[in-house]
């Protein structure tokens, strides 16, 4: 399983993805879901993925193998006008790899289903955050739901639902990313460290921050440790309350 967090905010866009895949307690790797492209001043673009790790390979495959060898009149990440097209060609590869290998895996009782969340900017147009489905069709955020998950994502939900909404400062929305993959890697032994994280500010066209967060982090581990300090002392006010 994975889980991996997208918000879509005025000051830009945050993208944080865990790194785990397992196949039964047995069978536990690690795997990159977080994949990204720029050409600063131009565009930028963050995609996760989530689901059949074959198939999502597979569609990332495929649009690498489009950027580096495009044939005449095919669009790819790199060409594409704007945002909306980026994601029709991220559907268009998920339709055309869920077509070749779907009906073999169902045949062969596994499921296919998958997701990818795109998010980016090219220059001249606005900062979008799209979730592409296993058809290839997709969503897009909007103000009144300024957020995507994909994977293990109960854990990590109620924390964005109570403090993100598109005013909310990055630095602020980084934090609440933070402590969202926190609550799912406490409850879920499917996702796991290390972290892949990806900040793109509004209009810079680049990466404002792209690394990764290795297991023993000593930010990410003092994160952790102050919102479980937080939540105890929040329950001894709370038990105080008559119900």
């Amino acid at each position: 399983m994975t889980y991996c967090v997208a918000l879509k905010l005025n000051e830009g866009i945050i993208c944080l993805s865990d790194t785990r895949t397992n196949a039964g307690i047995d069978s536990i790797s690690k795997y990159k879901k977080m994949f990204t492209w720029q050409a600063p001043g131009d565009r930028v673009i963050t995609l996760m993925t989530a689901g059949n790790l074959a198939i999502t390979q597979a569609v990332v495959s495929l649009l690498e193998e489009n950027i580096e060898h495009p044939e005449d009149g095919i669009e790819t990440l790199f060409t594409a006008p704007t945002m909306f097209r980026v994601a029709e060609i991220v559907g268009d590869a998920m339709r055309i790899v869920m077509g070749r290998y779907g009906p073999g895996l169902t045949a062969a009782g596994e499921s296919s289903a998958s997701s990818i969340v795109v998010a980016g900017q090219r220059a001249g147009g606005d900062m979008r955050l799209f979730m592409v489905y296993s058809a290839g069709n997709f969503i897009e955020a909007t103000a009144d739901t300024p957020y995507f998950q994909i994977g293990e994502h109960k854990y990590g939900k109620p924390i964005l639902d109570r403090v993100i909404d598109p005013s909310t400062p990055l630095q602020m929305g980084l934090t609440a990313c933070f402590l969202s993959m926190d609550s799912t890697l406490r409850s879920n032994l499917s996702v796991g460290m290390p972290l892949d994280l990806a900040v793109m500010r509004t209009d810079d066209v680049s990466f404002d921050q792209l690394r990764r967060i290795e297991e023993g982090d000593e930010n990410f581990a003092a994160l952790s440790d102050a919102w479980s300090a937080a939540l105890r002392r929040s329950f001894d006010e709370m038990v105080q309350i008559p119900v």
